[in-house]
């Protein structure tokens, strides 16, 4: 698997979209999803430089969570901002990572991805709950390096 587009497919990518809508439907916080070939640099530094690329520092309630993918290298990272990781444990992004992870090692991609965000909903909704007023600050729409 070589090439973006061969990870999902666009159908997969929509129902990936739709999950980020629902999830959000539970919390004010943002979710966004970012795909690309490689990281070419550390996976953790390329998702904290997309963050700030994709303006996700910019949710009123710094409660903006990026789920990073680099295909080649086989690898992924959950970044949350500063206003989650103020307020949660350590841990906090374990269980979603064990979601995306249990389903990445076999080829699942596209389940990996939509049960990690309703997860990252779930457990964000405990911090950051869904309220009348809140609007989608960040495009649903997965990003592609």
């Amino acid at each position: 698997m070589s090439k973006i587009e061969d990870f999902l497919s666009t159908d997969e990518e929509q129902e990936i979209v739709e999950a980020i809508r629902l999830a959000e439907l539970n919390t004010s916080g943002e979710i966004r999803v970012h795909i690309e070939k490689t990281s070419n640099d550390d996976a953790t530094n390329r998702a904290l430089e997309l963050f700030h690329t994709l303006k996700m520092d910019n949710t009123k309630l710094q409660n903006g969570v990026l789920i990073y993918v680099a295909i080649e290298e086989k690898t992924f990272v959950i970044y949350g901002d500063k206003g989650i990781n103020q307020v949660v444990e350590n841990d906090f992004w374990d269980s979603t990572k064990d979601v995306i992870q249990s389903h990445f090692k076999r080829g699942n991609f596209k389940q990996g991805l939509i049960d990690g965000i309703f997860k990252c909903g779930e457990q964000l909704k405990h911090y950051f709950p869904y309220s009348d007023l809140d609007t989608n600050e960040l495009s649903n729409e997965i990003s592609k390096g």
